[in-house]
């Protein structure tokens, strides 16, 4: 079953490991018994661990974020280094229109864990943007809005006036550079947020996701494999 209903499951008490309720976030170990609606489950630990790997990849616009796409249009996974006993494992995903950093993992452990709400892993994005800003539209960012029944907002937002080189710059007095973090990966979660406000984001850069940042020498369309060390910082 997907993660996602696994969750739905646990929260409606319907999973027990050893005769207790399952709450989000138990781990199982081998010889735990399982049960789901009281029917006992059985299953085979993997004989062979999983090396975590993880890779940094530096999105560039035009590609989309799924495995493969019916109108043939090149993925994310076609520049990415082949697995022969597992897969890579999107980290969340950027829209087609955006760029930047994007991690995989061959871990679907892992990648849960770095998309799930509950650790509140910081995005930072660099986003060009058409339109007035003032000081009641920041603190409207800050403060939050609604969006299909939510308050979202942006942990923190500031102009960015000093973008590097490796950044399109095109400002004038209707597009300007600023810096958001986010806690979440919503859905189009940046882009929303600014039309809020009145403004269009035309360029929209994920520049870190945890403690992981876009290495400023890895150039567009490249990805980077992180060391044991970086991983297991990660992890943290």
């Amino acid at each position: 079953e997907s993660r996602r209903t696994i969750e739905r499951w646990i929260t409606q008490g319907k999973i027990k490991i050893d005769g207790k309720i399952a709450q989000l976030g138990d781990k199982v170990a081998v010889g735990n018994r399982i049960s789901i609606d009281d029917r006992p489950l059985s299953y085979t630990a993997k004989s062979k661990s999983c090396t975590a790997r993880v890779i940094l990849y530096n999105k560039p616009e035009g590609e989309i974020s799924t495995r493969k796409d019916p109108a043939n249009r090149r993925t994310v996974f076609d520049a990415l280094p082949k697995l022969t006993a597992a897969r890579w494992v999107a980290v969340g995903r950027l829209d087609i229109n955006s760029r930047g950093l994007l991690l995989f993992t061959n871990d679907g452990n892992l990648a849960n864990r770095l998309m799930h709400p509950r650790y509140g892993l910081e995005r930072e994005y660099r986003c060009r943007v058409h339109g007035a800003v003032d000081e009641a539209a920041i603190a409207k960012l800050q403060n939050g809005v609604m969006l299909d029944g939510e308050c979202i907002a942006f942990r923190s937002v500031w102009r960015d006036d000093q973008s590097p080189a490796q950044f399109d710059k095109h400002d004038d007095a209707r597009n300007r550079w600023y810096s958001v973090v986010v806690g979440e990966g919503k859905y189009r979660e940046v882009r929303r947020l600014w039309a809020a406000v009145g403004c269009r984001v035309n360029r929209l850069i994920r520049v870190r996701y945890g403690n992981l940042t876009l290495p400023k020498n890895l150039a567009v369309g490249q990805w980077r494999e992180l060391n044991a060390q970086q991983i297991a910082a990660l992890t943290k």
